[in-house]
């Protein structure tokens, strides 16, 4: 196995804010490794909160074994054996798993939709995201989504209502809510869910602190919008101690550790009788592509990282009505690769 790693800082094309940061770019460990002539891209994305860093990430790369991969590559195994040179560092964990997962696909010769069981023609339409922002901003943010069917919006502060109505002045579109932590009261955050419900919101992520498993319960037993947990949920591990306290999920690689773990969660939060919204971090197409590969077997996708940023090195996967269309390629189907990004 031949390893090269690429630090790279991704771009927004607004500063991002939600209920707690603002941020205006992501730093990114893009990962190439080369399998007995097969090329695997994977990526990690390192947003602030989750306490990772380009330089944790090279470190962790440094302390892979990488003689322990060989094909075929036994996900089962290779995940307890990631887990076990550090614990978290999920983002670098998923760049490996994606990048694997890339070759495995092209070794079979088989798109990784394909190798996951996702039937392609049931893609859900994947939501644009809005970050928490002025009237004015927000209405630029808008027409930015031209082209989605769905936006999502980042409340938790207390302009909610202003910034729905903002929107609501210039779109009648669908809405996913993403409160991100940021309600405190029940109460309150039952009265908002109902006022939402009437503005046309499909789903509520995280409403309430993510260690306040009973309010966020008591929520999901009187909300007429589906309550998903996002921060109370990184990996399969996690969801357990979450059935009948969420309506559904919010899955992302860059928590789960890469698509083998995820598709593990979707298959339990299945068994649970939970839904499945299955997002992104600021990421490149390379980790969208793989999240992609996973949405036909979710009911809600927000895969919209390389259309909410200002340099992604590669092609932007190609949408139709609001909807990602694979195509056929072995892996990933990841395209427009400049070979001299990692030289």
């Amino acid at each position: 196995m031949k390893i090269s790693c690429k630090q790279f800082e991704l771009e927004l094309k607004h500063p991002f804010s939600i209920s707690k940061f603002t941020r205006t770019s992501t730093p990114l460990l893009l990962l190439k490794l080369n399998y007995e002539g097969f090329i695997g891209y994977g990526e990690a994305s390192m947003v602030p909160y989750m306490g990772e860093s380009q330089a944790s990430a090279a470190e962790f790369i440094a302390k892979v074994d990488w003689t322990r991969f060989k094909h075929p590559f036994d996900f089962a195994e290779i995940h307890p054996y990631l887990d076990s040179i550090a614990l978290g560092n999920p983002a670098v964990k998923a760049a490996i798993d994606i990048a694997l997962n890339d070759i495995n696909g092209k070794i079979l010769n088989q798109p990784c939709a394909t190798i996951y069981g996702a039937d392609k023609t049931k893609m859900p339409v994947t939501s644009y995201t809005l970050g928490i922002d002025t009237p004015e901003v927000l209405k630029e943010k808008v027409a930015d989504a031209k082209g989605f069917k769905v936006l999502k919006i980042k409340l938790g502060r207390d302009n909610d209502k202003e910034l729905i109505q903002t929107i609501r002045s210039v779109s009648d579109l669908p809405l996913y809510v993403d409160a991100n932590q940021g309600w405190s009261d029940k109460k309150q955050a039952i009265d908002m869910c109902y006022w939402l419900h009437d503005q046309g919101v499909l789903l509520i992520e995280q409403p309430m602190d993510k260690n306040n498993l009973e309010g966020n319960a008591w929520l999901t037993q009187r909300s007429p919008i589906p309550i998903l947990a996002d921060e109370a949920v990184q990996r399969l591990a996690d969801l357990e101690g979450l059935k009948g306290a969420y309506h559904g999920i919010n899955i992302k690689l860059m928590k789960t550790a890469g698509m083998y773990e995820a598709h593990q969660m979707i298959l339990k939060a299945r068994s649970f009788g939970m839904k499945i919204l299955i997002g992104c971090m600021s990421e490149t197409s390379i980790a969208t592509l793989a999240g992609a590969a996973l949405a036909p077997l979710c009911d809600w996708s927000d895969l919209d990282g390389p259309w909410l940023t200002k340099n992604n090195p590669f092609d932007a996967p190609e949408m139709k009505d609001g909807r990602y269309i694979l195509n056929d390629l072995p892996g990933l189907g990841l395209t427009g690769i400049k070979e001299d990004l990692f030289s």
